[in-house]
């Protein structure tokens, strides 16, 4: 009993620690997506304190709409949906796209009483990019991650040969 306990807490303490650094990555991100932003578009500080939470609340917005339409969609196996469920699943997923373009006409409206025109168009610039410099970090990290991968197969490999 007393081994369940510490392997639990060991487990519970592991996974805390996952969560932690997990945080602590998207902390990360944010504050360089942040920084990107502020930075192509040239925020003087008092545009950034009014641009941020308003950007902000439409990111959150956006997020929500998004997450409707996933929920739906992991709830669907793909091997036994019906026709029926994938043109609700079809309707849910335009219904979700015309509530992001009334979404973001909305809030370029209220962004323009903040920012420029062309602050604004470099905002979307910014957005693509940061998704690009995302994703290409993740691959690298995941190529890094197979080369030391096959790196330790090797040297094992090597090591058990070397003991024959």
């Amino acid at each position: 009993m007393k081994k369940l306990c510490v392997l639990a807490l060991i487990t519970f303490l592991g996974l805390s620690q996952v969560v932690a650094q997990n945080k602590e990555a998207i902390k990360k991100i944010e504050s360089a997506r942040i920084a990107l932003i502020t930075d192509r578009l040239g925020l003087t500080p008092k545009q950034a304190e009014r641009f941020w939470p308003l950007y902000n609340e439409f990111s959150k917005q956006k997020r929500e709409i998004r997450q409707e339409v996933t929920t739906v969609r992991k709830q669907m196996d793909p091997k036994t949906i019906t026709e029926k469920q994938s043109e609700e699943l079809m309707d849910l997923q335009f219904d979700a796209k015309q509530k992001e373009l009334n979404l973001e006409k909305e809030y370029t409206g209220r962004l323009r009483s903040v920012i420029s025109s062309q602050q604004l168009f470099f905002l979307r610039k910014a957005e693509n990019d940061f998704k690009r410099m995302l994703l290409q970090r993740i691959e690298q990290r995941r190529r890094q991650q197979i080369n030391r991968e096959r790196l330790l197969q090797r040297q094992e490999l090597m090591r058990k040969q070397g003991n024959n």
